[in-house]
């Protein structure tokens, strides 16, 4: 088996923007590029179509890249397993892979006990995935292909971050 190293950590936040802020404040990470109300074409919730409609802020902290997301809308979502509705709370909700075949990946940690969470595809077609890994690990697993599209994003964030010196930390984005 490959390794598959950590490329995110993720934390589930009741504003992104403020978060984002937030961490920068305290840790000096960033700059944040933060995407509202990311297009989603599907979302299958635990196997149901549902509506997810999120936000999300992303930067860097040393080597590694960190996401803030918010939900928007109201129901059942990966987000809302690990952190009910209404419930006001927050922390990490999952750490992200790059895996050469998302499908694949999924059916191989499926076969081990972790049921599929999330199966999403952006509006360009990009496909991400939550497997859910809360009871082995205390967070979910993203997983998605390292596509040119994406790692020049990941690219994009950790450049910013090479002698970024504190203006603008947090910075609005969009996604097609």
């Amino acid at each position: 088996m490959l390794s598959l190293p950590p490329r995110q950590v993720a934390y589930f936040v009741p504003d992104a923007r403020a978060a984002a802020l937030e961490h920068h404040r305290l840790f000096g990470s960033g700059p944040y590029f933060v995407a509202d109300n990311i297009p989603l074409r599907r979302s299958l919730h635990r196997g149901v179509q549902r509506p997810l409609d999120h936000t999300s802020a992303y930067g860097q902290w040393g080597d590694i890249m960190i996401e803030f997301v918010q939900q928007n809308n109201p129901g059942p979502s990966p987000f809302h397993d690990v952190y009910p509705e209404g419930s006001n709370r927050s922390g990490i909700h999952h750490v992200a892979l790059f895996v050469d075949d998302v499908g694949q990946e999924l059916a191989r940690l499926n076969a081990s006990g972790f049921a599929t969470a999330l199966y999403a595809e952006m509006n360009d077609g990009f496909i991400f995935a939550f497997a859910d890994t809360v009871a082995a690990y205390g967070h979910m697993l993203e997983l998605y292909a390292p596509t040119q599209q994406l790692t020049a994003f990941y690219e994009t964030v950790a450049q910013a971050a090479i002698d970024f010196d504190g203006v603008e930390p947090v910075r609005s984005i969009g996604f097609d």
